[in-house]
């Protein structure tokens, strides 16, 4: 094998070292919250800094993305890529010695905007830095990043607090920032664009500051207050309203610096909304299944988190099966598997109860994690097959943005339907509670237990699981429904796919031509 055909990989290596650190950057801060609540051992952060210094992170990641696919099109992703780990590697060191839980809250945004600028920048280079015959494999790699954060996170991040203080979880980020640095500037060599997109700092602006804000509603939306809360609402309505005036502004343009009529593209539009409901069910579901395992089946952090790892070996095999599955099935319908498999098991749980084997959940885990693999990457070749050359950067922007969005939706919705399905179930067992004690038992199954502990009522203990396990059903009941509209989305949006010799992108789509992007 040659210098020529074997530098590539190089660079998909580069593209993929980089894009597991930006996902492990959103997960590893799990296993440190107990940590940091400590006033002893750690900050004495509040139950909601903690809440914000995890959400941080992801907001800024989703509302960055956008800004960080049109700078990697104007200004070439080799570029971008360099700029968002030395951004990346400054707000790490920062965060590490925080002194207080504000200041970690902002140098989290910090670590969100650096993967903001790389993520659409190692996804621009594995599409366009790689043959068409080796991109299905190659996105594959990109995508199985995914599954390897998952898995790699908590265990990297339990591993380091069991020797270090807690500031070592961002430390960790320098050597392997060293190591990307290095081979960017060795193995990865600059994409060009035969056309130079025009920046827009004003539609930059737009795009974060209104995705930002409805990011920050819907976060909010999922708290205690609701949705009708101020606090909820009128970010979200400013955003939104951001948000259209950004659009209104640039399918007026005759050059747009963000094109969103990228949306016309039936295969574009479909697979980013397809994405977005995946990862929007699988973050709601990873949420509840936590507090499934930890507070109906009695499981430890470090247990649960064993057992919820294996959704990530799934992610790994499905996205490793996923191009030869494509090639045999066409990528619709490969897709169309993946959708439905996933969907039975998110609807799984309405089978699940306080005695079902936690083998039998880890099963479960790992056929989901497979099913959405067998979407993540032949969706994502598919999605920038479509697109001209010079729009890979924002079409990676939006396929990288379809993740924390879908993921921050998720929890925040669903974790708001379990909450009001178990108040409401388990209203009845709390009378004759004073009203104080009564309110906080309502909070939520955790604080329905310790109620029940510090009054020592057996029978509360009991009537928690019942109410826990009925918002469950509830709750998976909706996931699955939603989950099974992308199964809809991939059935309706994606033609049958063209002859081999008409693939650009190794999974059975050629780019169309350029009519809907020309001003």
């Amino acid at each position: 094998m040659t210098h020529r055909s074997t530098r590539p990989w190089w660079t998909v290596a580069v593209a993929v070292l980089a894009q597991t650190l930006v996902l492990l950057d959103n997960t590893v801060l799990n296993v440190a919250m107990e940590t940091l609540a400590d006033p002893v051992r750690g900050l004495g952060a509040s139950a909601a800094e903690l809440a914000w210094a995890n959400a941080s992170y992801s907001l800024v990641f989703a509302a960055g993305s956008f800004a960080g696919g049109a700078l990697a099109d104007r200004y070439g992703p080799r570029r971008t890529l360099t700029a968002g780990l030395l951004l990346l590697a400054v707000a790490s060191t920062l965060a590490a010695f925080s002194p207080g839980a504000t200041e970690l809250i902002v140098t989290r945004g910090f670590m969100g905007a650096g993967g903001a600028l790389i993520t659409p920048a190692t996804l621009a280079l594995v599409t366009r830095g790689t043959a068409p015959a080796h991109r299905t494999r190659a996105i594959a790699v990109w995508a199985s990043a995914g599954g390897a954060a998952v898995a790699l996170g908590p265990v990297v991040g339990g591993a380091l607090l069991t020797r270090f203080w807690w500031g070592s979880v961002f430390l960790v980020n320098l050597p392997v920032v060293a190591v990307c640095l290095a081979g960017v500037a060795l193995l990865v060599p600059e994409v060009r664009y035969a056309e130079r997109r025009v920046l827009d700092p004003v539609a930059l602006l737009l795009s974060v500051l209104g995705l930002g804000l409805v990011v920050y509603g819907v976060i909010e939306g999922g708290r205690p207050s609701g949705w009708s809360s101020p606090a909820a609402l009128l970010p979200l309505v400013a955003g939104l309203a951001l948000l259209a005036v950004f659009v209104r502004v640039q399918s007026r343009r005759e050059v747009p610096g963000f094109d969103v009529r990228l949306f016309t593209e039936p295969r574009f539009a479909g697979g980013s909304v397809t994405l977005l409901l995946l990862f929007f069910g699988l973050a709601g579901q990873l949420f509840y299944c936590a507090f499934y395992l930890q507070g109906v089946h009695g499981l430890s952090a470090l247990a649960a988190g064993a057992v919820m790892a294996s959704a990530a070996g799934g992610i790994v095999l499905g996205n490793q099966i996923s191009p030869g599955l494509a090639r045999l099935l066409t990528v619709r319908w490969c897709a169309v598997a993946g959708v439905l498999l996933s969907s039975a098991t998110f609807g799984a749980y309405v089978f699940f109860d306080a005695d079902t084997p936690v083998a039998a959940i880890a099963a479960v885990l790992l056929v989901q994690g497979a099913g959405i693999g067998l979407v993540v990457a032949p969706m994502t070749a598919e999605m920038m097959a479509v697109l001209p050359a010079r729009y890979t950067g924002a079409g990676a922007a939006i396929s990288a943005a379809t993740r924390p969005v879908g993921s921050t939706l998720g929890v925040a919705v669903l974790g708001s339907v379990l909450a009001t399905s178990y108040r409401g179930e388990i209203r009845p067992a709390l009378d004759g509670l004073a009203p104080g004690v009564r309110d906080r038992a309502l909070d939520s199954a955790e604080a329905t237990r310790a109620v029940a502990a510090s009054l020592h009522r057996p029978d509360l203990l009991a009537a928690a699981d019942r109410a826990y396990l009925h918002a469950l059903y509830v709750t998976a009941t909706w996931t699955a429904l939603l989950s099974l509209a992308g199964a809809v989305l991939v059935i309706g949006y994606f033609r049958p796919r063209p002859s081999p010799t008409e693939a650009g992108s190794g999974y059975g789509s050629a780019p169309p031509a350029d009519r809907a992007h020309r001003g």
